[in-house]
């Protein structure tokens, strides 16, 4: 069976940012050949963005361990998976005026880049079913993780009779079929989060009833503990979409443990490559060079370390497609 778009790759990807790609590549193969775990972080709207399509199959060949998401990510892929058909591609974005945004806003179309997701049936048609199970929860006096009950919404099949899309095609249910660990910094920005800090002001939830982002740390730290240890694997490593609370959360996890933890055992992150457009200013982080993190305590001098200065809508899939043999 051919390889097209690996054979592609290999073949014309051969300087610059179109070399750093398959450099980055072939490093993250060779991290999973080895014995290495590795975490994804995805931050933007790259579940928008549709990389369900193909991160769906990272999930289920292995070749992803532990995922680091915003909660826009979290739960615009289940968005996608129930209401495809009512997005509204607006390819002429730039050239909106406010009145046009308006006239959106009005339609119930939130617009995301070129995308508009339509209120009505994403936000509201999960809304109802995703406050039962939390208030299902909290009757029991049980406390689960964001991530946790998207798992429990999926796996309970009520969203069935929405499903517009192929299910393969949704990360978080192939994610919630392997009960894959996600964690998800600043979850409450998100719309899901906003609803539920509704349900909470009008004094129908309690705020306990949702595991908090210092929950989600230590649930990280326990979980690179374990899985770092050299019986477990030869490392893990870091594959980070984009910048932000996504990225910046999880790689934190290794300081923390070796400086405030007082563990110096802890090993540093074996793999670091980042997909990244934005420039390095005012202390921005998400443009800052892979050796700025060495000062952190987060990589070795000797970490495989990769940036690749691109827009990852069309990098990611990309390289993904290399590691999956495509």
């Amino acid at each position: 069976m051919g390889k097209p778009i690996t054979d592609f790759i290999e073949k014309y990807f051969l300087h610059f940012n179109a070399a750093s790609l398959v450099d980055a590549a072939k490093a993250y193969e060779a991290q999973l050949n080895k014995g290495s775990k590795m975490l994804v972080s995805l931050a933007g709207a790259m579940s928008t963005a549709e990389l369900g399509k193909i991160f769906a199959e990272m999930i289920r060949q292995d070749k992803v361990h532990i995922v680091s998401c915003t909660g826009a990510n979290l739960e615009e892929d289940i968005m996608n998976l129930v209401a495809h058909s009512h997005y509204k591609r607006i390819p002429e974005y730039r050239d909106l005026t406010p009145q046009d945004e308006w006239d959106l806003l009005e339609k119930g179309l939130n617009r995301v880049t070129d995308t508009c997701i339509p209120e009505e049936e994403a936000f509201r048609r999960l809304q109802k079913h995703i406050v039962k199970i939390w208030k299902d929860a909290e009757a029991k006096g049980e406390r689960y993780f964001p991530h946790e009950y998207m798992y429990k919404l999926l796996l309970s099949g009520v969203l069935e009779e929405y499903y517009e899309i192929d299910l393969k095609d949704s990360w978080m249910y192939a994610a919630a079929e392997k009960n894959l660990p996600i964690v998800v910094p600043g979850w409450e920005d998100s719309t899901m989060g906003n609803i539920f800090a509704s349900y909470v002001m009008k004094g129908e939830l309690k705020a306990s009833t949702m595991k908090s982002g210092i929950e989600y740390m230590t649930f990280l730290a326990d979980w690179y503990t374990e899985n770092s240890k050299p019986e477990v694997s030869s490392g893990i490593g870091f594959f980070q979409i984009g910048g932000g609370i996504a990225g910046d959360f999880p790689i934190c996890v290794v300081p923390m443990l070796y400086q405030d933890m007082e563990r110096p055992d802890t090993p540093f992150w074996s793999y670091f490559c980042q997909i990244s457009d934005s420039t390095t200013s005012y202390g921005s982080y998400s443009g800052a060079v892979p050796n700025e993190k060495i000062t952190w305590g987060k990589l070795d001098i000797d970490t495989p370390k990769f940036i690749i200065e691109s827009d990852a809508t069309i990098v990611a899939p990309l390289v993904f497609a290399y590691l999956l043999d495509m």
